[in-house]
């Protein structure tokens, strides 16, 4: 109860820390029309990073390459590194491990990533709603790839022991669900997600440590090898950037296409030009 309340003190903390760094911008639009709009971009953020592998770019395949032989790399280690953080499980605080296990919930993330949008949505701040769009757009794409992958993939956990190359595709049991880490990719996806947003790195560099407090919990518990914490949190930062230059990309195309400058021409003795109100 007390780990669970303290996860609810983190929430409203981001919350304010969000509405202080953020509380500017309104929006003149009404509820109706941003709540339109946002869910389109939800859907166009979701859909924008299914579809970007299409377009990969040279960069892109050397950054997808990078990240396959980083996980290649790790997985030589799993096992030694599984069994060195899992004998560290007895010394780490009750409150440490049940926090990192309540930060990667479904229910935490979404309950988070809802609150700080509908903060944006009703107060018509356009950066806390941002924010939000990123957030719950971000967060359905790896929500739904790395339920898909666990059940495709199949590898069985550590405390399954049956060792680090043991894999049963579709298999429905939760001990062949490893790959990737689900508390890693929601954790990390939300708090790298609103890290973002802030400047200042003290602030920036404790919110990301948040965010790394679920994975680092679910190598205690010997849930997920390092390669699945790993690729995970790879996946969760290219999606969130990919999603944010998205919205921004498709935020400033609006801002330039709407017609914000009224133009009238005007004469006059000896002039005549035109005169832009906005």
């Amino acid at each position: 109860m007390n780990t669970i309340l303290g996860v609810k003190r983190l929430v409203l903390g981001l919350f304010l820390l969000l509405n202080v760094h953020l509380g500017m911008a309104q929006d003149t639009l009404s509820t109706k029309q941003m709540l339109v709009t946002d869910f389109k971009n939800v859907f166009g953020g979701v859909k924008h990073s299914y579809t970007r592998p299409l377009h990969w770019e040279k960069k892109d395949f050397l950054t997808a390459g990078s990240i396959l032989l980083g996980t290649a790399a790790l997985y030589t280690f799993d096992e030694d590194s599984s069994n060195w953080f899992r004998k560290q499980d007895d010394d780490i605080p009750n409150v440490l491990k049940e926090s990192g296990y309540y930060m990667g919930k479904p229910l935490f993330s979404y309950s988070l990533n809802s609150g700080v949008y509908l903060v944006g949505l009703f107060t018509k701040n356009e950066k806390i709603r941002h924010t939000g769009v990123l957030l719950l757009s971000s967060s359905v794409t790896v929500g739904v790839l790395q339920s898909i992958t666990k059940t495709v993939v199949g590898r069985a956990r550590p405390v399954a022991e049956l060792g680090k190359g043991e894999f049963k595709p579709f298999s429905k049991e939760a001990a062949y669900h490893s790959f990737p880490s689900g508390h890693t990719i929601l954790s990390v996806t939300t708090f790298y997600a609103i890290g973002k947003q802030f400047k200042n790195p003290w602030i920036k560099g404790g919110i990301y440590t948040l965010g790394m407090v679920s994975p680092i919990s679910r190598l205690w518990d010997g849930a997920h090898w390092l390669t699945d914490v790993g690729i995970s949190v790879a996946l969760s930062v290219v999606v969130v950037d990919s999603i944010d230059k998205f919205l921004k990309n498709k935020e400033n195309k609006n801002q330039f296409s709407e017609d914000k400058i009224s133009w009238t021409l005007q004469m006059g003795p000896g002039t005549i030009g035109f005169r832009g109100t906005f």
